[in-house]
Order: structure tokens, then C-alpha cells, then sequence
């Protein structure tokens, strides 16, 4: 055998890879667009890392207390909300943070929200997902999810085409606990609100099953931490934190779904369309952001530090084998569906992070209002399931953590 043969480098890994492109990418964006947003790609990673070794999933979850009654999933995140509030309330109520400025998610309640959300909720039943567990699984490897990716995009575009129509319905100004009740009443409030939904969860799976479910026993050695899965409550956890480092470092909480309304902006310019006269492209904020390239966009950053992370999250758990071979029905539910849901966002303010995970944490009324509006809305999508897919409406849909 040659000294050569002897000596020649192993192949990279796709773990190896993929943690250095999302290393290299933090690096050179913190360089050219200023620290904070090369670390909140790094957020944006482990996010997305989170998300699927705890398989943590807002669709299933839902589907699965609305069709089997079990409640571990809401239950998951309602430690998640308890965490933020208690995280979020005292900076937002103080207006700064290690510093720095920052502001909550606090919408305005009316009409559009009401619509958006209860079509954005249909959405994630049909699509096989949320805004989150589009991002997590399409990055992680599933091809499908690819698909209610790009019609996501597509239904982001077009509500912000329709946006400023929708907004000249009648709503109410935007609320804030932590204005209206003061930090503290606010978490009160907050606390009590989730302690009576955990509760509820309780009441249904006993008096449905006689007890609760109970959590699959999963090691969690050394090798554990690495390759997966992870318990749920250790995902609610650190993604309440994650969404607090997104705090501290961007000035606002985390969102997803505005980053798909710019990317979908941006092809549509490419392919000779303007969008400049849409209303929702008219704000100051927006033009500028249309104006930019995406890699100064807080949440486009984020967003793709997020999939290169469950990217690396798959690969350590030696999941990712993506696979083309989808059926037609599932195709058509995933572009139906994916429209669904970016056209809901938008007109709902944000999606089940923006506004129910974000807005809740921001003392946002709104978001109560949103997951109120989102959960009929998975009623009906789960009823509408069984036409697109072979599985009965209560099986886990066909994307992990979805």
C-alpha cells in the first residue's frame, strides 16, 4: 500500500459540512452586516437544531388533542409561553435590554386577523406544518416540505398584495398587558391564562383515556445531546431562551413568516413584476427592507441559519434521506396548503411564532385572539385531511414534528 493510500484524509462529513457553512456564514455575515446579526444566525442554527431533535411541533400537537384528546404536546407549550413571559415582560416593561432597545410583537385585532389565522390554521393541517415546521423539516430533509415551502412564499406575495384591503376592515388598536396591567399583572394574567389551558388539556385526556400519556423514556447520555431525540420539555425550554437571545441581540422577538413575503417580493422583481405599489410595500420599513439585499433582513438571516441547523440536526441523528417519491394527493395539499398559510400570515400579523409564540411573549392580545382563531382552523384541516392523505385524520402527519 502506498504512503499516499496511508495517509490520505478522510471525506468530510455532511454534519461537518453543514456546521461549517453555518459557522463560515455567521462569520462572513457578522463581518460584512455587523456582529448581532452574524450571532442571530447562530440563533436561527440552533433554533432549527432545537426544533427537530425535540421534534418540537405545534400541527401535530394540535391534531393530536383535537382528534385523540392528548394534551402533552399543548401542555409542552404552554412551559414555553410560561418561560418567555417571565423572560420577555420585565425588559419589554423597562424598554431596554443589556442596553439595548427592544419591542414586543402587539398587534392590531380585527377582521384580517381573524381571517388570516383561522386560514392559517387550516393551512398547517393540509401543508403538514406551521411556519417553524416548514423551515425545520424542509431543512432536515423532507422534499414535501419543500413544496408547501415554495407556495408559502407564493401566499405571502400575494397577501401582500391584498394586505392594505384588508387592513381598512374594522379592528381594534393593538393591546399590551404589559402596558395595560403592568409587568407584573401582566404575567399574572399571562400565567393564570396558561395554567387554566394546561388544565383543560388534563381534564379532556383523563376523562377521555382515564390517565395521561406518558413521555417516552429517552437517554440523555453524552451521544444523546448530539444525534436525538431530545425530551419535549427540553425543546420548550430552549426555545423560550432562543427566543430571548432573539430579544437581546435583534431588539424584538422572533419571527419567520415577513422573510417569506420579502423573498417572494424580491422573485417576483427578478421576473420583471413591481411591487412597490402594493400598500404593504409602501411603509418605510418594508421599502427599505425590499430595497436591501436579504442578508441585512433579521428574520431571512435567521430563517436560513434555522434550516442549515436542522440540516445539521438530521444529519447527526442520520435522518436526512430525502426522498422525491410523493404522492399526487399529498402534492396538491401541500401547494393548497402552503398558499394557505402564507396568505393567513399575513394578514394575521405573523404566524404561530410571530404571533402566538412572539405575541403572547410581547403581551400581544392579538396572539390570544390569533391561537383562538389558528385552533378552529386546524379543526376544520383535520376533518379535511382524509381527502389528501391515505392515513386517518388523527395519524401524525407524514413530516416529523409537523
Amino acid at each position: 500500500m502506498s504512503e499516499f493510500a496511508l495517509t490520505r484524509p478522510k471525506r468530510l462529513s455532511l454534519p461537518a459540512v453543514a456546521a461549517g457553512a453555518l459557522l463560515l456564514g455567521a462569520l462572513v455575515v457578522g463581518t460584512v452586516f455587523g456582529a448581532r446579526l452574524g450571532g442571530l444566525m447562530v440563533v436561527g442554527g440552533l433554533l432549527g437544531m432545537v426544533l427537530y431533535h425535540a421534534a418540537f411541533g405545534f400541527t401535530a400537537a394540535w391534531r393530536v388533542f383535537i382528534t385523540e384528546r392528548r394534551g402533552r404536546g399543548l401542555r409542552a407549550q404552554m412551559v414555553m409561553l410560561a418561560i418567555a413571559v417571565l423572560l420577555f415582560f420585565p425588559a419589554l416593561g423597562a424598554g431596554s435590554l443589556l442596553g439595548q432597545p427592544v419591542y414586543g410583537f402587539v398587534a392590531p385585532i380585527g377582521v384580517s386577523v381573524l381571517f388570516g389565522a383561522f386560514l392559517f390554521g387550516v393551512g398547517m393541517q393540509l401543508g403538514g406544518g406551521c411556519a417553524s415546521g416548514t423551515l425545520f423539516t424542509a431543512g432536515g430533509g423532507n422534499a414535501r416540505m419543500l413544496i408547501t415551502l415554495v407556495f408559502f412564499i407564493i401566499g405571502s406575495l400575494i397577501g401582500t398584495a391584498h394586505f392594505a384591503w384588508w387592513q381598512s376592515l374594522p379592528a381594534f388598536q393593538p393591546v399590551s398587558l404589559v402596558k395595560t396591567a403592568g409587568t407584573g399583572g401582566g404575567m399574572a394574567i399571562s400565567l393564570a391564562l396558561f395554567a387554566a389551558i394546561a388544565a383543560f388539556t388534563v381534564v379532556m385526556e383523563k376523562r377521555r383515556h382515564g390517565q395521561l400519556e406518558r413521555a417516552a423514556k429517552i437517554d440523555v447520555g453524552n451521544r444523546r445531546w448530539l444525534v436525538g431525540p431530545w425530551p419535549l420539555l427540553v425543546g420548550a425550554v430552549a426555545l423560550a431562551l432562543l427566543n430571548f437571545a432573539t430579544l437581546a441581540l435583534a431588539g424584538r422577538p422572533w419571527g419567520i413568516t415577513s422573510a417569506f413575503a420579502l423573498w417572494g417580493a424580491k422573485g417576483f422583481t427578478a421576473l420583471g413584476g413591481d411591487v412597490s405599489q402594493w400598500g404593504y410595500w409602501q411603509s418605510s420599513w418594508n421599502a427599505a427592507a425590499l430595497e436591501a439585499t436579504i442578508w441585512r433582513d433579521i428574520t431571512s438571516v435567521m430563517n436560513i441559519g434555522l434550516m442549515v441547523g436542522a440540516l445539521i440536526a438530521a444529519s447527526l441523528a442520520g435522518r436526512f434521506a430525502p426522498s422525491f417519491r410523493i404522492p399526487l394527493r399529498s402534492v396538491v395539499a401541500a401547494v393548497i396548503g402552503g398558499i394557505m398559510l402564507g396568505y393567513g400570515a399575513r394578514l394575521a400579523f405573523g404566524c404561530n411564532i410571530g404571533a402566538y409564540f412572539s405575541g403572547i411573549a410581547s403581551g400581544s392580545l392579538h396572539g390570544w385572539v390569533w391561537l383562538v382563531a389558528a385552533f378552529a382552523g386546524n379543526m376544520l384541516g383535520v376533518k379535511l385531511r382524509p381527502f389528501f392523505f391515505k392515513a386517518s385524520a388523527s395519524s401524525i402527519a407524514p413530516v416529523k414534528g409537523s
